[in-house]
């Protein structure tokens, strides 16, 4: 069984990141290429991580505690890494939530102010 490697470039591409954004995902161990001379070479683990890391930063996680929860694999197991993927998840959502309504009432003062301005206007 032969895996499929990819190279920098393709791994910049399939992901839509920068070089620069690969190489500092490696300098902060979130990934850790196979490498011959200068060239890295990105298997189906380093593939897997990085589509992890994109979905966790989507969602709001530091890079700090996508590492960690990375490394909780790599120590534990997925049950573990289930288990911390939940109560990171907990406390993500209040994060969320939070923000919303205050950005809920950000747009309702806002909308509050146009509108009296507005009629202000006629």
């Amino acid at each position: 069984m032969t895996e499929k490697l990819l190279s920098f470039k393709e791994m910049c591409a399939r992901f839509d990141v920068t070089p620069r954004t690969l190489r500092y995902y490696e300098y902060i161990e979130l990934l850790a290429p196979t490498r011959e001379g200068r060239a890295r070479w990105y298997g189906p683990r380093e593939v897997a991580r990085m589509t992890l890391i994109l979905r966790g930063r989507r969602f709001g996680f530091s890079l700090e505690d996508i590492r960690q929860w990375l490394l909780i694999y790599d120590h534990e197991g997925s049950e573990a890494q289930n288990r911390a993927w939940i109560a990171l998840a907990d406390r993500q959502l209040v994060d969320l939530k939070a923000q919303r309504d205050e950005l809920d009432a950000t747009i309702a003062d806002l909308t509050a102010l146009r509108d009296e301005v507005a009629g202000g206007r006629a």
